[in-house]
């Protein structure tokens, strides 16, 4: 699942993570991503130290056999962490799903703990060439599900997005026990608090804050490529 930062993503994988066949990973390429751009994210320092930097390890693992010994492995991945220094073979062994959010209400959440993001911070870009790049590849479009779609209607998106990955659905992905979780990146203090506190999909909530006028250039750079995505999306 190729996401940007600040949709739903870790609810998402939540939802995922509740199905009894499927081991779940939690932005597996974080650390790498720190290391290469230099980047001062929160939690720096402790995710270098503890999490694989070797991009060629990570794929490898990515693509080898699935811990746990489950059926099912869901990656969570954000879409900018894919740098182009990044091997791509071991795609080619994954299905693949795309999930977006509103440019607007993203850059929002986003700000609040990484200031000023970058066109690239928002992944998507990244999102819409990585998905073109699968479908040519695949001869299809995988599917692309919106944030609020899911949040407006979590059963009809979720079946509509399993269907779409062959998978079936399971009403235990409707919600699941607060807390922490050992999958858990350990960038999770800096990100997860509203997470860690739900126990399901929060109704949708239509932003009430105005976008600040030093986030509209990068707000409207992210309007194509967030169209391009969203005219592709999968609905209950």
């Amino acid at each position: 699942m190729w996401s940007g930062p600040r949709n739903i993503s870790t609810a998402l994988m939540r939802s995922f993570g509740n199905r009894a066949d499927t081991f779940v990973s939690d932005e597996p390429l974080y650390a790498y991503y720190l290391a290469e751009t230099g980047l001062a994210h929160p939690g720096r320092a402790e995710i270098l130290r503890l999490c694989e930097t070797d991009q060629q390890l990570i794929g490898a693992y990515l693509a080898g056999p699935i811990p746990g010994g489950k059926p099912l492995w869901y990656q969570k991945h954000m879409a900018h962490h894919l740098l182009p220094g990044v091997g791509r073979s071991w795609l080619s062994a994954l299905e693949h799903a795309f999930l977006i959010r509103e440019p607007a209400a993203m850059l929002l959440s986003l700000d609040k703990v990484t200031r000023n993001p970058r066109l690239e911070d928002t992944g998507l870009p990244q999102q819409r060439a990585l998905l073109e790049e699968v479908s040519a590849r695949t001869g299809r479009c995988p599917p692309v599900v919106d944030a609020r779609d899911v949040l407006e209607e979590p059963e009809g998106m979720l079946r509509k997005l399993c269907g779409a990955l062959d998978l079936a659905f399971e009403p235990g992905m409707l919600a699941w026990p607060a807390g922490r979780r050992a999958t858990d990146g350990v960038w999770a203090p800096h990100w997860y608090a509203s997470v860690e506190a739900s126990t399901g999909f929060e109704p949708y909530r239509p932003r009430e804050e105005e976008l600040p006028a030093r986030l509209s250039d990068v707000h409207a750079r992210c309007l194509a490529p967030y169209q391009a995505l969203y005219e592709l999306r999968i609905t209950p």
